[in-house]
């Protein structure tokens, strides 16, 4: 399973149903300066339905390494384009919606899992129910695989931590598309400590995220 992920996971923990693919196209071209974000420009309303963070969790045993993977969908969200270059942007995430995909077959299993990442074990999602990602700043990159890099803040649990994330962004006919890296951040950094018992395996402090979006103009 290829990693992927915006994985606001884990093993238990954070990433897709059917994961999304991280385009690698590269629209934006002939952009050599960084841009600051501004709310000066025309707004677009995301997607939800076309919209997702993946996640994936990893937990390692004496001989094998194991991983749960899935989704978490947004709430809502918005970004601003400005002579068509993305702008800002901010995506709330429905922490309630986290689930595993590679327990899907199993309900069991699957509704066990849901439950406990959404206990307060984890993400305590009845006292934060929603998480966050504010862009801060674009800057345009002529290098690798991506076209931009994001900077933002991502807010989980209430806790806020800078986070930059590589990303390929393409602003075409009145849709903004956003497609993220998979990207580590540290769990335990956003108040997400739980560990089990050594025989069950330790649970890894890297949640790979992945945010993939759609976002439409408003008319």
């Amino acid at each position: 399973m290829q990693r992927k992920l915006f994985s606001l996971a884990l093993p238990a923990l954070f990433a897709t149903a059917v994961i999304v693919s991280c385009q690698k196209e590269k629209p934006i071209t002939n952009q050599s300066s960084e841009v600051t974000t501004t709310k000066d420009g025309n707004r677009y309303v995301l997607d939800t339905l076309n919209s997702r963070v993946e996640w994936k969790g990893y937990k390692v045993f004496k001989s094998e390494n194991t991983s749960h993977f899935g989704t978490i969908t947004f709430e809502s969200g918005d970004v601003t384009v400005k002579d068509g270059k993305l702008e800002s942007g901010k995506f709330v995430a429905d922490m309630n919606s986290l689930t595993s995909v590679d327990l899907k077959e199993d309900n069991e299993q699957l509704s066990k899992l849901n439950g406990h990442l959404k206990s307060g074990d984890f993400f305590e999602t009845e006292r934060f129910p929603t998480a966050s990602y504010e862009i801060t700043k674009v800057t345009p990159s002529a290098e690798g695989d991506y076209n931009t890099h994001l900077d933002g803040n991502l807010t989980i649990k209430g806790i806020s931590k800078p986070v930059q994330f590589k990303a390929n962004i393409s602003v075409n006919d009145g849709v903004v598309s956003i497609a993220t890296e998979p990207k580590d951040i540290m769990r335990e950094e956003f108040g997400v400590k739980f560990q089990s018992p050594a025989e069950n395996g330790v649970i890894k402090d890297e949640v790979s995220l992945q945010i993939n979006v759609k976002a439409l103009e408003k008319k």
